[in-house]
């Protein structure tokens, strides 16, 4: 029996218009977010759904710059996710909320602040490529966030694409179990069609219809039904592992006949919400293969808002959210991203954050890109955009209003006292609870080290406050910018997260803010450390306004400390600095970790360095501004007199190259201090090269790379932390920090 299905979106406009508007539960709603490597194809499937589930009109490539999602102008021109966007459409009368986000490591606070607002991912492969350096890093991220996950293995009609390789490498670079519910198939011409191994069936892709209609036929070749029988007894073999009740139904059946597919697919959902397994779907967005059985595939097993976000139940029915980005508008103004955990969110409505700022909601939006459709309220599970909240940041948590949120901790204070006293042994997920509870309450979301800094002057005095509110716009919109002002030099400073990422905001201050900034060199954002133990006092005296001021101080720094400031616990000094207020010690605390933001050899950071404080002797009347200036300096000069070291950053690499450009790549990354870890087949032409390299060697590279290999070269790369320099190698450094290089 053939079952045909096609989808027939209605067109009218950019976006389809539904005839009627329908109110989902809590249950049919899935929020999921995309991830992958860069050039995996998360965009292009995304596109996809959009269109299969008639949300647009038209299929949108990447390589013609007109895909909803990327809607940013550099976006469409570079051809790369640069800011993850969401948006909202129905598939089996259900709601999905996705996430599509960039897959560059220039980027990963984008994927991390998605990671927010999902309670499930997909995270895309490229099937001639397998698992990627980014591929570890997201997926990390989502294990992070304890996030359930989907793999769907991209592009494999091409001729070099291997299924196999791609689940194995699953299986060893990622940790994780996978289990196939699909398996590909290759007509002569490599067309490209799919077997459902649970259902037994051989569906197919009619391409006059741009993979809108598909047939599902029950597959009747004896060898072939042979084959997908054993794989759907091994699938069920493996669920019986941690499914109670399939494992007594097979057992009781002596055999997996009797086992039903809606059995199946209760206990995989089941084991991919808990992490037991990750099920593997395949196929190709871009010859619109395999994206229809992706979003029955999310749909069946990724989690329901109600499974997830337990621990928010301390709120009761009161409203809260967690605000996961931030987008300014030109006509709309700054708009909010939020992901309504409890309660309903409803226009016009006050609410307070976390931070104690009173805001009232202005409109409500459906999240569809660039694309804005008013909304009147939004239920608890769902995303909505939102607009006239002003003061806002990435991870602020709304709530109602000051008296909810005390609420909330008490009872989630109750609930912690009733589990430590009761008799219960505690598990692994404890730990993992705890740390969830205390991103509750937290503020500052964490947001990684930059690895680039460089100086952004305006064309003229007169475009000086312009640049400076563009700049907090986008810090707000993307908190892994840095800007800070140099009291030195007297500039402003960006840091970053790499080169694209500092040309990207140069390009959007011109495009979007009509300002032609000039952006200095750019520099390595190295740090610094001490060599070795070292300890000193420092007296200083000084008459303000009339008042004596006194201070002497004594304080030790000590290589690789524990805590980063500590008191000396010797009997000898230790009577004496408890006698000490709390509040004084916080000031001679905040004036130690000032001192070790700027160290004395090129204004690095200072790292892997504790304080001791020995002893303190303050005059009276002595203003803590000075007891804070006073610590800080003795931290600068014990810096001084003792040396620091510097660390630089490292990146490491993965070059994929043919493999008679091997030597030659090989010879030139030996002149840039780089370290060669492996050299493995790709295919059956390329080699795979993996290396560590010094970040200031890398400026530039992937075109250095493009030149040396006639353009058949291609690399990515990430920070993998720090190292100590040689002596010849800093002192090089310090000279060009300096402008003398």
């Amino acid at each position: 029996m053939t079952i045909v299905r096609a989808i027939l979106p209605k067109l009218h406009r950019k976006f389809a218009i539904n005839s009627y508007k329908r109110c989902f539960s809590s249950k049919d709603i899935r929020n999921i977010g995309i991830l992958a490597h860069i050039d995996a194809g998360k965009t292009t499937t995304t596109e996809r759904m959009l269109f299969y589930s008639g949300k647009t009109r038209a299929l949108g490539e990447v390589h013609r710059g007109n895909t909803v999602t990327d809607y940013l102008t550099q976006e469409r021109e570079r051809g790369i996710t640069i800011c993850s966007s969401a948006v909202t459409f129905t598939w089996n009368n259900r709601k999905i909320n996705l996430l599509d986000t960039p897959g560059h490591i220039d980027f990963t606070m984008e994927v991390e602040q998605s990671l927010y607002a999902v309670d499930g991912v997909v995270v895309v492969l490229d099937g001639t490529a397998g698992v990627e350096a980014q591929t570890v890093t997201v997926w990390s991220q989502a294990d992070k966030h304890r996030l359930p996950k989907i793999s769907f293995i991209n592009k494999m009609d091409r001729p070099d694409a291997d299924f196999d390789k791609c689940v194995h490498d699953l299986e060893t670079k990622l940790d994780a179990k996978p289990i196939c519910i699909q398996y590909p198939l290759k007509d002569s011409k490599g067309n490209l069609s799919i077997y459902d191994i649970i259902r037994l069936e051989h569906i197919s892709w009619d391409s006059q219809s741009l993979g809108r209609t598909y047939q599902s036929k029950a597959v009747t070749d004896s060898n072939i039904l042979l084959e997908l029988q054993d794989k759907r007894n091994n699938l069920i073999d493996k669920l019986c592992s941690i499914d109670d009740s399939l494992a007594e139904l097979v057992i009781t059946n002596d055999g997996f006949d009797k086992v039903t597919n809606e059995l199946i697919y209760a206990a995989l959902r089941k084991a991919t919400c808990q992490h037991k397994y990750v099920p593997v779907a395949l196929g190709s967005a871009y010859k619109n293969v395999g994206v229809q059985t992706l979003m029955d595939a999310v749909i069946n097993y990724l989690p329901h808002p109600q499974e997830r976000n337990e621990v928010y139940d301390c709120f009761e029915n009161d409203f809260v959210g967690k605000v996961f980005k931030i987008v300014h508008d030109k006509q709309r103004g700054p708009l909010t991203l939020v992901r309504v955990l409890r309660g309903d969110l409803k226009k016009s409505m006050r609410i307070t954050s976390t931070r104690g700022q009173a805001e009232v909601i202005g409109k409500i939006y459906e999240p569809l890109a660039d694309e804005y459709k008013e909304i009147q309220a939004v239920q608890a599970g769902d995303v909505a955009i939102c607009s006239g909240l002003k003061h806002t940041v990435t991870g602020d948590l709304l709530v109602t209003n000051t008296t909810s949120l005390k609420n909330a901790q008490k009872r989630l204070q109750k609930s912690l006292n009733r589990k430590k006293d009761s008799s219960l042994p505690e598990n692994d997920d404890d730990d993992v609870e705890m740390d969830l509870i205390n991103e509750i309450f937290s503020l500052e979301p964490q947001i990684p080290d930059a690895v680039y800094f460089c100086s952004i002057e305006p064309p003229s005095v007169s475009y000086q406050n312009a640049m400076e509110l563009a700049l907090k716009q986008l810090q707000r919109e993307d908190p892994s910018l840095r800007v800070t002002f140099d009291p030195i030099t007297g500039q402003t400073v960006l840091g970053g997260m790499g080169e694209l990422h500092m040309d990207i905001i140069k390009s959007r201050i011109l495009t979007e803010y009509k300002i032609e900034v000039d952006l200095g060199p750019l520099q390595i954002a190295y740090k610094e450390t001490i060599e070795n133990n070292a300890k000193t006092t420092f007296a200083v005296e000084k008459e303000i306004a009339g008042s004596k001021q006194s201070v002497a101080i004594t304080l030790e720094l000590i290589r690789d400390g524990k805590d980063i400031f500590s008191l000396d616990k010797s009997a000898e000094n230790f009577n004496n600095l408890q006698a000490i207020r709390p509040r004084t010690l916080q000031v001679i605390r905040k004036g130690c970790l000032s001192a070790l933001e700027r160290g004395p050899k090129v204004g690095g950071q200072v790292v892997e360095t504790q304080i001791k404080l020995h002893n303190v002797n303050i005059g009276r009347g002595t203003a803590d501004s000075f007891l804070m200036a006073a610590a800080g300096q003795c931290v600068q000069k014990i810096l001084t007199d003792n040396g620091t070291r510097l660390l630089e950053p490292i990146m490491a690499l993965q070059i994929v190259i043919p493999s008679e450009r091997v030597s030659s790549i090989l010879a030139d990354l030996g002149r840039r201090r780089a370290t060669v870890n492996d050299v493995l087949p790709k295919g059956e032409r390329n080699k795979l090269v993996l290396v560590n390299a010094p970040l200031a060697e890398l400026s530039n590279y992937s075109s250095i790379l493009r030149t040396i290999s006639s353009g058949t070269a291609s690399m990515t790369m990430q920070p993998c932390g720090f190292t100590v320099m040689n002596t010849n190698d800093e002192e090089f450094a310090i000279r060009r920090a300096h402008g003398f290089e």
